[in-house]
């Protein structure tokens, strides 16, 4: 399937990159890239990075970088680009792809009364709202070029809209996330911004879920979930995203959920 988003040369970058949805989605987008594309992928996970760029063909130029990216800074962004650049220029890319994948699910064992620690709250917020600003601004002002055709995908949840006993903190950095986004589409109208929302899938996000949510109504409900085989599988998933953006009948920064479109 050719899908306008991914064609021409294209600089695409995924975060969380080492496992789960962020895998395959590098692996499916990568493998759908032209020949001169180049992808940087961002983990902590160095060896399990260079596992998920032996699976992209090599028509395509894969910098793995593993870092910390609740500790990284604009600069460290800027460096992540430069290296991944080395031996091109920014004129050489049609477009940039920026896949905001990283997440983590947060305190689950606590009701939000409880959670009075603001470094955990800071903590938290640093990996999965302020990274993803940083990032998406120091990529939008590296290839300031309108020239330069850009989309950016937001990895988001049902649970971004539906709140949920003892995810006080996932809830609301995926709301955050979601609103981010939906200014950034107005200040930034010639790009294309889609959040998607996945749906349950089978990864180990979703065991941890079933095994240290707190709440046992809420452990019921997703450890039946499993067991009863309604998870999806990141296959699934991400070719339901190509879906999504091949056919393109979603407004800037809307979400698009995987059930709601399959």
């Amino acid at each position: 399937m050719s899908v306008e988003a991914l064609s021409g040369k294209v600089f695409l970058i995924v975060t969380g990159a080492s496992r789960g949805l962020g895998r395959q989605i590098a692996i499916t987008f990568g493998s759908m890239l032209e020949e001169g594309s180049r992808a940087l992928l961002l983990a902590r996970n160095k060896g399990a990075l260079q596992e998920v760029a032996k699976s992209i063909p090599s028509k395509v130029t894969v910098c793995t970088i593993s870092a910390d990216l609740s500790k990284s800074t604009d600069t460290k962004f800027k460096e992540f680009i430069s290296e991944s650049l080395r031996g091109t220029t920014l004129s050489a890319f049609d477009r940039v792809v920026l896949v905001h994948n990283i997440g983590s699910i947060g305190n689950i064992s606590q009701n939000v009364n409880d959670i009075v620690d603001l470094k955990v709250w800071r903590d938290y917020y640093d990996l999965n709202f302020f990274v993803p600003a940083v990032l998406n601004a120091v990529v939008m002002n590296t290839f300031a070029s309108k020239t330069i055709k850009k989309t950016i995908i937001n990895i988001t949840t049902l649970m971004a809209i539906k709140a949920y006993v003892r995810f006080g903190q996932y809830n609301s950095v995926n709301a955050a996330r979601e609103m981010y986004f939906k200014v950034f589409a107005l200040e930034n109208p010639d790009v294309n911004v889609l959040s998607y929302s996945p749906g349950p899938i089978d990864t180990d996000m979703f065991t941890t879920v079933c095994e240290k949510i707190a709440d046992l109504k809420s452990r019921k409900m997703f450890n039946e979930m499993k067991e009863k085989k309604f998870l999806l599988t990141t296959e699934q998933v991400v070719n339901g995203l190509v879906q999504v953006l091949n056919e393109h009948k979603y407004n800037s920064a809307d979400r698009v959920g995987y059930y709601e479109e399959m």
